[in-house]
Parts: structure tokens; sequence; C-alpha cells
């Protein structure tokens, strides 16, 4: 960065439209990006306007795609899981295919409007966007079977988490998660999603054969796929373009799936229309919609406990969104990090709002956004408010829908856009050897159990000194070692107890 540039951007008090300045001035491009981001003041819920808060760099294209890939692979599994546990839970329930898109079309209409390009987008640049809550997937099924309610869930869940995020505990839980912790998390979370990408891509390619009658198998195309995917992305890190790894990964896979024969398994089916938009459609019958009506006090009951799940998995996702920002953000780029409390909040009024409108979605901090968005160096506004027009425009035109969710494109853009980048903040993280034994038996605990209740029992155990760095233990509070720590181990397993999360014993609920 040129030094006149440098002088006037550290302590100035000067608004970000006087401070910036064009990338012609700097040496780099990454000079210009990191400049950028160290003279934002982005407005917490004020108006925030593109010019004179924010610009619109190409770069925001590349989160805006990844975003709009992951978030469509991500409502189509959780609309499916709905569908099939409800039709086996309720004798009079019957969803099917057509349900699951319609019900995806929703989500990625209203609160693509509300949430990325309004409230992200415009109004609060520090609240990372509202997407799904991948951890939750694996669980609808077992949830819908439990006898839940998605309106039940989405009202409890949203009323839990704008408490928590009255009271600040979103951030109190991030800043009391050493390094060693979070690496742990982040390199279990990273080589256990990118193992289940790998093994359903296989299964995909082997299954082929028997799918469409053939005389040969295609085992082979998925093996092709990965090797060239690692080849691009390994190029990519090392010209430090990652942040590119999802638009071209998706585009290889889609030209040697096509190149190798398994063109065949791509359909276009989702035809363009706009969906119902009126919420007693989906709710205020027994006959059409969700086919469940309104939800009673039967609903609310067995929707509870995995509501308290839900929100409890929240800071541990935020936690890892917010590290990759801190990982390639520049120092003094602090007013640009994604606001804990504030994407709680948003992601509670999400909730609500677009499971009120007909969605089923249960909803997170988005990673598929977050991750490219930080590789790239952007802050949140102008990348929110083009994946919001991107997520509108896929949901009308239907087609694109079919892409996205077609398994090379699927599995790639997980793989190379969250999972991969999760592992490698992981190992970034564990520094040393105090690091590495709270990282290992944080991974330890969730080969045991899962990874939520292995971050809330290494959380107490490193912040009790009993692993990990001793000396940052003794600066700690009571109630930081014993009391919060100690409260979210206890909440995470009495909520898995609940819903039978814990191997081997059955559910008490």
């Amino acid at each position: 960065m040129p030094e006149t540039v440098k002088n006037e951007v550290e302590g100035s008090d000067q608004s970000y439209q006087a401070l910036h300045r064009p990338a012609s001035e700097f040496n780099t491009r990454e000079e210009y990006l990191d400049n950028e981001l160290k003279i934002m003041k982005p407005k917490r819920w004020g108006l925030n306007l593109p010019g004179r808060d924010f610009r619109f760099e190409w770069e925001d294209l590349v989160p805006a795609i990844a975003g709009t890939i992951g978030i469509t692979v991500m409502y189509s599994a959780v609309m499916a899981a709905w569908a099939s546990g409800l039709s086996e839970r309720w004798e009079h329930v019957n969803l099917g295919a057509e349900f699951a898109i319609q019900v995806v079309r929703v989500e990625m209409l209203i609160p693509a409007l509300l949430f990325c390009i309004i409230s992200s987008g415009f109004i609060n640049p520090r609240a990372n966007l509202a997407g799904n809550h991948g951890p939750m997937i694996p669980l609808i099924g077992a949830i819908a079977l439990a006898g839940a309610h998605p309106l039940a869930l989405a009202i409890l869940l949203g009323i839990f988490g704008l408490i928590l995020s009255y009271f600040k505990g979103g951030s109190k839980l991030v800043n009391l998660t050493s390094s060693g912790v979070a690496g742990g998390l982040l390199v279990f979370l990273g080589f256990m999603g990118a193992k289940s990408q790998i093994t359903s891509l296989f299964d995909w390619a082997g299954g082929l054969e028997a799918k469409h009658a053939l005389d040969y198998s295609l085992g082979y195309v998925a093996f092709f796929i990965l090797l060239a995917n690692v080849i691009i992305y390994a190029y990519l890190a090392k010209i430090g373009k990652r942040w590119l790894a999802i638009p071209l990964c998706s585009i290889a896979a889609i030209v040697l799936a096509f190149a190798l024969g398994a063109g065949l398994d791509l359909k276009f089916i989702t035809e363009p229309g706009i969906p119902n938009l009126n919420p007693m459609y989906w709710w205020g019958s027994t006959e059409y919609g969700w086919q469940l009506g309104l939800p009673n006090l039967e609903h609310f009951i067995a929707s509870l406990p995995f509501a308290i799940l839900a929100v409890a998995m929240w800071s541990p996702d935020f936690l890892g969104h917010r590290i990759f920002q801190e990982l390639n953000y520049p120092k003094g780029s602090e007013k640009v990090l994604m606001d804990v409390d504030d994407t709680m909040t948003t992601c509670s009024l999400r909730q609500i709002v677009g499971t009120a409108v007909g969605g089923g979605n249960i909803t997170s901090s988005w990673g598929t956004y977050m991750i490219p968005a930080a590789i790239a160096k952007r802050p949140i506004p102008a990348g929110a408010i083009l994946l919001g027009i991107m997520c509108i425009a896929v949901a009308v035109i239907g087609y694109p829908m079919d892409v996205t969710v077609w398994r090379p494109v699927m599995s790639i853009a997980l793989l190379v856009g969250v999972f991969l980048p999760l592992l490698e903040a992981g190992m970034q993280m564990v520094k040393d050897t105090k690091n590495s034994q709270a990282a290992g038996i944080c991974i330890f605990a969730a080969f045991v159990a899962n990874p939520v209740l292995a971050w809330a029992l290494t959380m107490f155990l490193d912040n009790n000194g009993l692993i990990g760095d001793k000396e940052r233990a003794k600066s700690l509070s009571v109630t930081d070692r014993i009391v919060i720590p100690g409260l979210a181990f206890v909440i995470c397993l009495a909520a898995m107890l609940a819903v039978g999360m814990i191997t081997g014993i059955p559910a008490l609920l």
C-alpha cells in the first residue's frame, strides 16, 4: 500500500467515501482489497448505500455464485428430508418431489429479498446472511418422526435465538472458545464433510450403470472428476485464487461428467414459475401445502428439544465463519468482521418469517457464502445483494436448480467451497503443543459423540486448565471457567439425550 494511503487510513475519522482510493493507486489487487476492508465503517441497523458505504467488486460474484449453489443444494436436501419424514409419520400426509421444489422456491424468494438484499446488504452488513443449518440436515428425518411441526420448530428456534442474541450469549461463547478447541472442531467438520461428499460422488458414479441400464460401468467418472479438481484447487491455492474454486471446479465437474459419458443423468425438469406465496395455503389446511395444518401444543412439545439443540449448535457454526474472516482479513479490519450476536438476531427473524410464509429450512450462518467471501477478501454487503438477486433468479427460472443439485456439482461445490477450507483453517489454528492437545481431544470427543457435544466438553476442560493452555485458564473468571461452559455442556447433553442423539441411549422424549 502506498505510504500516503496508509497514513490516511490509520486512525482516520473520515468516511469510507472520503478514504476510498481507486485500485490503480495500489501496487496489487490484494493491497486494494485489503485497504477496502480497513476503511469500511458499516452501520449496524442503519442504512448502508453502495458508493457511500461500500462498493461492488467483481470478486463479489464468487461468494454470490458459491452461496447460490450451496443454498440450492442444502434447501433441496432439507425439503426432501421433511417430505419423506412427514409422509412416514402422518398417514394423511403425502408430500412428493413437486412439493419439495415449490418449498425450495419459497425459501429462495422471500428470505433472499428480506434477509440477503435488505438486511445484510443495506441494513446491517455486519450480520452474516442467514443460510442453512447443515449439521441439522441428518436429523430432519428424526425430527419429523418425533411428531415435530416445521412451523412450531421455527417459532421456538427463533424465540430462543432472539433471547440468546439479546444477552450477547453467542459472542460470549465464541470468545470463550480457544484456538485449539476451535481448530479441532474445524478439522473434524472439514474431514467428515469431505469424506461424506467423496463417498456420495463415488456412490453416484457407481450407480449410473444400473440406473440407466448401461452395459458398462461408469464408476471411474468420480475418480477423474476428483483428480482434476484436486489439481485445479491446488493450483488456485498456489496462485492465491482459492476464492475461484467453486465456480471453476463446478464447471470442470460438469465438463468431465459429460465428456466421460455421465451427462445422461442430468435432467431439466424444474420449469419457470413462481410458487404460491400465501401462508395459509401452506399451513391452513390438512389437504394442501404441508398438509399438517397449524401447530398445536403437542407439536410444540415435540419440537422443543430440537429447537434447543439447533440454537446450541449455532455458536460453533458462527465461530467457524468468523474465524475465516480473521484468518484472511488484514489487521485493522475489525469493523467489517461479522457480529455474532447480530447474525444470531438475523437468523432468528429469518427462521420465523421464512417458515411462516411456507418454508421449511432450519437456518444458521451462511457458510457457503461467508467462507468464499473471506477467502476473496470481501466484506458482506455487496456479495449479499448479488446473492439475493441470483437466488431470486434461480427460483423463478427453475432450470438452474436442476444443475446445482446434480451430484457432481453438489459434491464438488461443497468440497472445495466449504469442507476443504474448513480443514485448512482448522490446521492453521493449531500452531503449538497446547493447541494441538485441545484440538486432538476435541476431534476424539467428536468421533465418540458429535461435534457440538465435543465443542462444549473441550471448551469446559480447556477453560479450566485441564487441557490446553493452563495459563489462559488462570486469567478467566469463575463464570467464564465454570458457569457458562458448564451450562453449555449441560444444555447440549440434555437436548441430545432428549432426541436420541447419543449412541446406545434411546430418546427420552
